[in-house]
């Protein structure tokens, strides 16, 4: 869909764009492609896209995958969605299905197993992070997600410690998830044009969970805990959920400082202080062996 299609069909049904659902839709036709082409689709797929908008990326999944479920909070866009990409009355093709829903609140009141699915979407600035933690965090979790967020966001999704952007987010989904590939769009591929540039980020499920599902939770509040004053001593901050004891030797056996921020530890290091801090009580092996 060019630009200039997007601004005729939107001026033809009236439609002003409202700038706290995060709607600023990508038009630029190469973007898209490389998108597509990052997903690595499959005629079997089932895809989730969250947010199509007017459905310049909907059109092309619709031509390379077997299910699509599109979810979209606009109902007025919904309405220009289903007359001209979901009538089945004139389209032969994949299965799909169009939801009207706030897609955050749809992940979490509809449990799916999305274990065989892959998420591509240009996510709503406004509820990107959160869509791709409860994603990411859930135990049936996408293969693949191949999201454009903005620019900031995807700096840490991709971070490592000890980076300016690595941080809570970066952990809550590096835990499930790797991250393979990314690439940068400029603000102009955008309509209306955003005040930051953006990027899509490619992220892929890792064959081998870090850690079991029930030491999940723990990981989830350790790195939440460390992170809610990040510029003081991780230890302080850990002491008022676990004893003293048990995390300076647990913390000494993985070679931690004392003194130590939460953004100088790895993702690694977490994981195993999680395995470490086990619900035996005991101080388990520090080494990091997922």
């Amino acid at each position: 869909m060019k630009l200039s299609e997007m601004r005729a069909l939107l001026a033809d049904r009236g439609i002003r764009l409202t700038r706290s659902l995060g709607q600023n839709f990508l038009h630029d036709a190469n973007q898209l492609r490389r998108i597509v082409d990052a997903a690595e689709l499959t005629a079997s797929d089932k895809v989730l896209e969250v947010g199509p908008g007017l459905g310049p990326l909907t059109g092309l999944l619709l031509g390379r995958v077997g299910h699509l479920l599109a979810i979209e909070k606009d109902a007025r866009l919904v309405a220009v969605l289903q007359e001209r990409l979901f009538s089945k009355s004139d389209r032969d093709g994949p299965d799909a299905e169009l939801v009207c829903a706030d897609a955050l609140q749809y992940v979490r009141q509809h449990p799916r197993d999305w274990s065989d699915w892959k998420l591509v979407a240009n996510l709503p600035y406004s509820v990107a992070s959160q869509i791709l933690v409860e994603l990411a965090r859930g135990p049936r979790r996408p293969t693949r997600m191949v999201v454009t967020v903005q620019l900031e966001v995807a700096r840490r999704l991709m971070a490592r410690a000890g980076d300016r952007d690595y941080g809570l987010l970066t952990l809550l989904v590096q835990l499930n998830y790797q991250p393979h590939d990314w690439f940068r769009i400029p603000a102009g591929c955008f309509f209306p044009e955003p005040d930051v540039d953006s990027a899509c980020v490619v992220l892929v499920r890792r064959t081998e969970p870090l850690l079991p599902e029930p030491r999940r939770d723990a990981f989830v509040r350790m790195v939440k805990r460390a992170f809610s004053q990040r510029r003081k001593m991780m230890l302080k901050r850990l002491k008022e959920q676990w004893p003293g004891e048990r995390l300076e030797a647990a913390m000494s056996a993985l070679g931690l400082s004392p003194r130590v921020r939460a953004e100088e530890v790895s993702l690694e290091q977490f994981v195993a202080l999680t395995r470490a801090l086990g619900e035996s009580g005991q101080v388990q092996a520090a080494r990091f062996n997922p």
